[in-house]
């Protein structure tokens, strides 16, 4: 079989990053057509990307993933010195190498991979656009890129040194209209071959959201699913959420799955249950009477596509263009830009039951209607055997010259 390799700062079982999660639905999904390898770092944890995982190859549900060691783990102190200048605008254009370096996971080993064995593979795809396994790999085996950026609206994109990731790669696939519109716009790069994927949604059977009623004792609440960090704004979710509170008293509650590097206030209406299984996910899912999204940069959201099919509305950010989209694409959910906002849907969609119902049908059409995984798989293959067709037509034509 022919192969193919992925490019992405981490993976695993244990990764639970939304870019991340993507990467390996695309790489187990595409093993039934070529050989399929991943190059990534041996972290776990996105914070300091410390080597956890063993060095070298191993095989994980059918695809070779190949672990590079980072040169050093991040220094908080020294990233958020370079970071704050970047954000204050003192950084000058010289020193974004380094901005990325110190961000990490700082792979050096991974790009000599690439060079060096750049003829075996057909294609190499870069999921997300800020790490430097991306930032530094799509320039190495340009004429063989395919970007998965992941892109929104964020400081981050002022930075030239991710222009490369935009401009020279073969081809682009995005994850929603959204993300290839405003990435086309600003890097006027509309010329080179792209598609609209995102991800699946495939569900388990027998999901009960009386199962986790029963386990956790929990029946009213609003359900976050992910990262807990100011990244994803959960800052101001929890200060939302409080204040909902004193303005109406209830039994309503906030539970939170996933990770925290933030501080959770100590408020017996919030509950942590960090991470669970996928059973208690997919039930804790089901069983909520909302998702709550509030992060300001998502370029597609798994999460909020599984609450859908699971007939549960979402309330999301609507500053965030893709969750704004999917709020009026499906109508099967609300948005906010401010405090008000965010009570106003949360009281909308608990005192009207019809319209809470209605929405639920509306995710699940939504959901199948547009995030099927054979037609996303096909449109993703479209672009492996387009890059692997001009490879060889340039290839051909390079002979040809040299026996004239």
């Amino acid at each position: 079989m022919k192969k193919i390799a992925f490019v992405v700062q981490r993976y695993g079982l244990e990764v639970n990053g939304g870019a991340e999660m993507e990467c390996r639905m695309y790489a187990e999904r595409l093993t039934d057509r070529y050989e399929v390898h991943v190059l990534t770092s041996r972290a776990i944890d996105y914070i300091t990307w410390k080597d956890e995982y063993a060095a070298g190859e191993e095989m994980l549900n059918g695809v070779h993933v190949h672990r590079f060691s980072v040169v050093h783990p991040r220094v908080p102190a020294d990233f958020d010195a370079i970071n704050g200048r970047f954000l204050q605008g003192f950084l000058e254009p010289d020193e974004e190498e380094q901005w990325v370096e110190e961000q990490g996971p700082y792979l050096p080993e991974l790009i000599d991979y690439l060079k060096a064995h750049e003829a075996e593979y057909e294609a190499f795809l870069f999921c997300t656009y800020l790490y430097y396994p991306t930032c530094m790999g799509v320039k190495a085996v340009a004429k063989k890129a395919i970007t998965i950026p992941t892109a929104h609206d964020e400081p981050f994109l002022r930075m030239r040194i991710f222009d490369d990731v935009f401009q020279k790669p073969k081809a682009i696939f995005y994850n929603t209209a959204e993300e290839e519109k405003f990435v086309e716009s600003k890097y006027h790069n509309a010329a080179i071959r792209s598609e609209i994927g995102g991800a699946g949604v495939v569900l388990p059977e027998n999901v009960s959201p009386d199962a986790f009623r029963e386990k956790y004792g929990f029946t009213n609440y609003l359900l976050y699913v992910g990262r807990i960090d100011e990244g994803k704004a959960c800052d101001v979710l929890f200060r939302y959420f409080q204040e909902y509170k004193k303005r109406n008293p209830g039994d309503l509650k906030l539970v939170l799955m996933g990770k925290s590097v933030i501080p959770i206030p100590e408020d017996e209406d919030i509950v942590s249950l960090g991470f669970v299984s996928e059973e208690d996910k997919y039930n804790g899912m089901a069983a909520a009477q909302m998702l709550v999204l509030p992060s300001r940069f998502e370029s597609l959201s798994i999460v909020v596509l599984e609450s859908l099919a699971l007939s549960v509305p979402v309330v999301v950010n609507g500053v965030c263009e893709v969750l704004h989209g999917h709020c009026t694409k499906s109508n099967a959910g609300l948005y906010y830009k401010n405090y008000f906002e965010f009570e106003a849907a949360i009281n909308y969609l608990l005192e009207h039951k019809d319209v809470h119902d209605a929405m639920g049908v509306n995710g699940v059409r939504y959901v199948e209607e547009n995030y099927r995984w054979d037609v996303i798989i096909n449109r993703l293959d479209q672009l492996i055997r387009y890059v692997a067709e001009a490879t060889a037509e340039s290839e051909a034509a390079q002979k040809e010259e040299k026996s004239e």
